[in-house]
């Protein structure tokens, strides 16, 4: 080979390089987007692309009726939970899915499925469904013009998680087991080993008054917590488990405790929570 040969071949590889290394730098088509919804001890993560119409027919002519979708663009929405759930009445073991949808005019077939490396719906197999369920499909009156995944109506158990593009929107319910879990660390940490410690006494006493459990228990945590170690934040629960026991002139001192005590620590929030609990008082 001559030396000219090598110097043409050294300078083919360079422009490769180039052209390469020299991209332009593009919106994506398709935006990549990510949502995480905490409720009760569960997180909720999902990763999606997100299509737009740009003046296109939807569904039905882009999205087929009747045909797997990715729920989505590009590589299929990943949702990951980051306990075991229940939807639509069956347990879904934690972990990450891939979110199938089988679109229809009237309602959509949802799916889990536990393959998550597949580019779309390409090689998409039933046998390896975690989950299908059905959802009622919405027509909304605002139009969607990108597709969005979110979270709404949430509580200490649960979340519904909303899809929705164009003028069709569906939900379903994300369950969660709060109260075994809660009453199990109660029993082990504070019932069990005789806790003397002010936090967790305020956490029980806390749990018990909000989930309406027994009221004697919280107010005997409550007081222990406040007798050992008063913050105006468990003297104010203090009050409240005393006026929900009908203890009005100890509700009174207690708020009026809290009250003085969060004025000190300038937080206006506790002054005014105190005082509608003091202005209550008849």
């Amino acid at each position: 080979m001559t030396r000219k040969f090598y110097f043409s071949l050294m300078t083919m590889l360079l422009a490769s390089f180039v052209s390469f290394s020299q991209q332009l730098q593009m919106p994506q088509a398709s935006p990549s987007s990510k949502i995480s919804q905490q409720f009760g001890l569960s997180v909720v993560t999902v990763d999606y692309s997100r299509p737009s119409t740009k003046g296109r027919k939807i569904f039905g002519e882009l999205v087929p009726y009747g045909q797997i979708w990715r729920t989505g663009a590009n590589s299929a929405t990943q949702i990951n939970f980051s306990t075991e759930v229940s939807i639509s009445g069956q347990t879904v073991p934690a972990g990450n899915y891939a979110l199938y949808a089988i679109p229809e005019k009237s309602h959509w077939t949802l799916i889990l499925s536990k393959n998550t490396k597949l580019w779309g719906a390409i090689g998409y197999d039933q046998s390896e469904d975690q989950l299908r369920f059905q959802v009622p499909v919405t027509k909304t009156k605002n139009k969607s013009e990108s597709f969005e995944i979110g979270f709404n109506n949430i509580t200490d158990n649960s979340a519904v998680a909303s899809v929705a593009w164009e003028n069709s929107q569906v939900e379903f319910k994300i369950e969660t087991k709060v109260d075994p879990i809660v009453m199990a660390e109660i029993q082990k940490l504070v019932i069990d080993a005789k806790s003397t410690d002010p936090t967790l006494l305020f956490q029980a006493a806390n749990y018990y008054f909000t989930t309406s459990k027994d009221l004697n228990q919280a107010y005997a945590w409550v007081k222990e917590s406040t007798d050992k170690d008063p913050k105006y934040w468990t003297m104010y629960l203090r009050a409240k488990i005393e006026m929900a026991l009908g203890m009005k002139t100890e509700a009174h001192d207690s708020a009026t405790k809290s009250k003085s005590m969060a004025a000190a620590e300038e937080n206006p929030d506790y002054v005014s929570l105190n005082e509608r609990l003091i202005n209550s008082i008849k």
